[in-house]
């Protein structure tokens, strides 16, 4: 395990798997840390992985503040740069697909491809209130978090739960908090003008990001964006169907070497 101080004196802990001619940024979302990447990361293969932790979880510092996309963008560059990658593809889950696209839009030149996993759109999500109370109260509460999984996921086994949950109850109210605010509230969809990198968007049968949503919110305001549609799974597609998951990233990369 790595890490790197923030400009604004956070500590970023990060971890470096695999070699490969291609630094591979996996930027993981909201409640659970890079641990969420695991499964995935065990079956991809001749790609240089970096994961960090996003600020507020895993093994990083867990501040009052600073859970919005562009500091967490900031923060992913950050670690770009400690680990000598001049030049990255960006995976971003969920949340973490905000950040990978703030990263895409305002660094074009560093990114060569970007995937997108079920990903929050750069306009955010707006939820019903009752869901805003759930999810934005959640922190350090296994009941609330058990409940957001089982409203998101369609095929994730008990010891995946186990472990989303036991990753998730580590991180503070602060963040679960901040970060929530963060990525509901979006207002950067101005941006996805700037992206150029070839962009692939995954969409599943999350019931609350569908493939329909994505072409409009994501897909069509890139302009080298597509969406490839994997059915079956919910929200977490790189733990309820890693396999197929990692398929679609081998053949991403493919044919950006291509």
């Amino acid at each position: 395990m790595a890490t790197v101080q923030t400009d604004d004196q956070v500590q970023i802990s990060y971890q470096v798997q695999g070699e490969g001619p291609t630094n591979l940024i996996l930027v993981h979302g909201w409640m659970v840390s890079s641990a969420v990447y695991n499964k995935l990361a065990g079956q991809l293969q001749d790609v240089r992985m970096i994961r960090p932790d996003l600020r507020g979880t895993g093994s990083s510092d867990k501040p009052d503040g600073g859970y919005s996309i562009e500091r967490y963008a900031k923060d992913i560059l950050a670690v770009a740069d400690d680990a000598g990658a001049d030049k990255f593809v960006i995976v971003g889950h969920s949340m973490g697909g905000q950040v990978a696209q703030w990263v895409a839009a305002t660094a074009p030149q560093r990114v060569q491809g970007m995937i997108l996993i079920n990903t929050v759109p750069a306009s955010g999500i707006p939820l019903p209130d009752e869901a805003v109370g759930l999810f934005r109260n959640s922190a350090q509460n296994r009941d609330s978090q058990a409940a957001i999984l089982g409203m998101a996921c369609k095929e994730l086994s008990e010891d995946d739960q186990n472990a989303l949950l036991d990753d998730a109850g580590q991180i503070p109210a602060a963040c679960i908090q901040g970060a929530f605010d963060a990525w509901t509230a979006g207002g950067f969809a101005d941006k996805l003008g700037q992206i150029t990198a070839p962009t692939l968007v995954v969409a599943t049968d999350d019931p609350f990001l569908p493939p329909d949503f994505l072409t409009g919110a994501v897909v069509n305001p890139i302009a080298k964006a597509r969406l490839t549609y994997l059915p079956g799974p919910g929200h977490y597609p790189l733990v309820e169907r890693t396999p197929e998951t990692a398929s679609i990233v081998h053949s991403f990369l493919a044919g950006l070497s291509s």
